[in-house]
């Protein structure tokens, strides 16, 4: 039976005085891609956000490896081991897409180096003849891979991605599947929030669905797949 790498149980988090999660509860195996489903709205990114400490949670507790890292600063989740995508991919508008990549580099919590320039490069050609460009001169899909590519430099125990296909289009929206089921086959444990189903089909080992903040369900993705009544309560599918 493989590992637990991320384990969130009963997370609340609030904006202000709203609350927001309720709860919340998730946990990913080792080398496993968990979807984390829902409308928009639904409290998708604030569970990335409160994973990776953006959004401080008040109660309930976040494992990773075993260790505790709720209430701790996000820069130091990410030292160990979270790596972030975020949903409006915040990169360095004015450095090259060389630079963006550099200056993200750390190892691992193991002391793994396994992601280099050269790796993602490699899983990431589109953005070779990139290199010297700006950050802001890319497309919005060009930004998108150069976000993924950054967190892997950050040789990351487990990868949330936010939303990676909202508002692209569809040929950039196939190039990130393929990229999401490249890094399955490599091993990545990978946290993959989105509001569409399909997309995640092919991709995802298991689904949790949250709606209003709260998770309402969580089994394998083909038994989302199959509950019609799910689907339609809360995916809109």
């Amino acid at each position: 039976m493989s590992a637990t790498v991320l384990e969130v149980e009963r997370l609340d988090a609030f904006y202000g005085t709203s609350q927001v999660l309720f709860d919340m509860s998730l946990a990913v195996q080792q080398g496993e891609t968990l979807a984390l489903l829902g409308r928009n709205g639904g409290g998708k990114s604030t569970t990335m956000k409160s994973i990776a400490g953006i959004v401080p949670a008040r109660r309930g507790s976040v494992r990773l490896l075993g260790n505790e890292v709720r209430g701790r600063a996000a820069y130091r989740i990410a030292r160990m081991g979270i790596g972030f995508v975020p949903e409006d991919r915040q990169i360095f508008p004015d450095l090259t897409v060389d630079d963006n990549l550099v200056i993200a580099a750390k190892r691992g919590v193991d002391g793994r180096s396994d992601w280099t320039t050269e790796r993602v490069y490699e899983m990431l050609p589109l953005l070779v003849p990139l290199k010297g460009r700006l950050g802001g001169q890319l497309s919005g899909g060009e930004q998108q891979m150069l976000t993924v590519g950054r967190a892997l430099m950050g040789n990351p125990s487990v990868l949330l991605l936010d939303e990676p296909s909202e508002g692209l289009s569809p040929m950039m929206v196939q190039r990130i599947g393929e990229l999401v089921e490249t890094l399955r086959q490599h091993g990545t444990t990978i946290v993959l929030a989105e509001q569409n189903l399909h997309f995640c089909l092919d991709l995802a080992d298991r689904a949790v669905v949250i709606d209003r903040g709260a998770d309402v369900f969580c089994g394998t993705i083909a038994e989302l797949d199959a509950n019609d009544g799910s689907k339609q309560r809360y995916l809109s599918v």
